[in-house]
């Protein structure tokens, strides 16, 4: 009998995102599951959102979207969002930005961000 192997990394660690950004990339090409958690640790502005899309490269160095789809963390909507990613190649990561209602906001959303595999 085989034993699953499943590893869970911190991708982001009390990180204030503002603006756009990317998370550091992660080598996952033994994983056939990915699931991404995002803990909302603390947020400024009026009514920020953090915006993220998965993406996927090769190398770690040139990078396309995995799916096309955004996913929208609110930190009104509770401390923890997930999602997952299927059909990845060797790496992945997040790419986003953090937005408010009103633009002349100082937007930032502080996070944990985990990256759960399996194989």
């Amino acid at each position: 009998m085989n034993m699953r192997q499943s590893l869970t990394a911190v991708i982001e660690r009390n990180t204030t995102l503002t603006g756009e950004f990317t998370t550091e990339p992660y080598e996952a090409a033994w994983a056939g599951e990915a699931r991404w958690f995002v803990r909302v640790l603390d947020a400024t502005g009026r009514a920020p959102r953090l915006i993220a899309r998965t993406q996927i490269s090769p190398d770690g160095l040139h990078w396309c979207d995995l799916d096309g789809v955004d996913q929208t963390v609110t930190p009104g909507d509770g401390p923890v969002h997930s999602w997952p990613a299927t059909g990845f190649g060797g790496w992945l990561r997040l790419r986003g930005t953090v937005v408010d209602e009103a633009p002349d906001d100082a937007a930032g959303i502080k996070v944990l961000i985990y990256l759960a595999l399996k194989a």
